[in-house]
């Protein structure tokens, strides 16, 4: 597939699950990628597999919570590539730290502010530095990304609930200034997928507090939706491929619910 030929992408948090899954599916359909994560030799790893599948591929190390570094960043992708297209960022910090199935009442206020100190504040980050260059070129789409606690469905997640929700009302806030100039902003709402790193850390410690295996946990997951399946990785790539590509050029300013409908909109 070439649906992005030509275009240029920056991928924040490159060196994870998500993002990793996305770099190589924007990769695989053409987009020359720029890969940033804190960890460098995570994200140089990803380049490797992209370059050795026939695609093009940079890579930094990039605290995407540093406001000055992604500045940087970004205007050296427009020295060296000319301009960004498409935008996105998976960065987010280990399931341990989300106090997620912990009760709002219990939550420290250190555990409440976590996710929105990172979620919200790097996706808030990143996107602001690749808008500055998209509103000069009049084009881009930046895409954020939310999973299914940003709609209320089980108990004990609203920390990242309420940073979910925030970044979807970003959406569309950035979406109503910049997208009379051209500029593309949406959502990606997906649900817990399996073989990340973030979920298989949740399962672990749901099976320990209920007394069950991961699997039996993970299981849990596929029947909480719709579709009686969780998502993957690479159907959360794929979508966002699709929302990078000119077959999206009417949506902006929206949330595509992308959880197998494990919340409805």
């Amino acid at each position: 597939m070439s649906n992005l030929k030509g275009k240029i992408a920056v991928v924040f948090g490159a060196g994870g699950s998500v993002g990793s899954g996305v770099a190589k599916e924007l990769a695989a359909q053409g987009a020359e990628v720029f890969l940033a994560g804190h960890h460098r030799s995570n994200v140089e790893a990803v380049a490797k597999e992209i370059i050795d599948a026939g695609g093009r591929a940079h890579f930094e190390g990039i605290n995407a919570l540093d406001d000055a570094s992604v500045n940087e960043y970004t205007d050296r992708i427009v020295k060296q590539a000319g301009k960004i297209d498409i935008e996105f960022n998976a960065m987010g910090p280990p399931a341990k730290e989300y106090a997620n199935g912990k009760s709002a009442v219990d939550l420290t206020i250190d555990q409440f502010i976590l996710p929105v100190n990172s979620v919200l504040k790097s996706q808030f980050i990143t996107a602001r530095a690749a808008a500055r260059h998209m509103l000069l070129q009049r084009s881009g789409i930046i895409i954020f990304l939310t999973g299914s606690p940003a709609r209320p469905h089980i108990p004990g997640a609203s920390a990242i609930g309420a940073a979910f929700g925030a970044v979807e009302n970003l959406t569309r806030h950035l979406a109503l200034e910049l997208s009379p100039s051209g500029v593309r902003v949406v959502c990606l709402r997906s649900s817990a997928m399996p073989e990340t790193r973030v979920i298989q850390q949740t399962m672990n410690a749901v099976a320990s507090v209920a007394g069950i295996t991961k699997e039996q946990a993970i299981a849990t997951l596929a029947n909480s939706t719709m579709l009686k399946v969780s998502p993957s990785v690479s159907d959360t790539a794929r979508v966002a491929a699709f929302l990078a590509s000119d077959d999206a050029r009417m949506m902006t300013g929206t949330v595509l619910n992308s959880s197998a409908g494990a919340v409805w909109d």
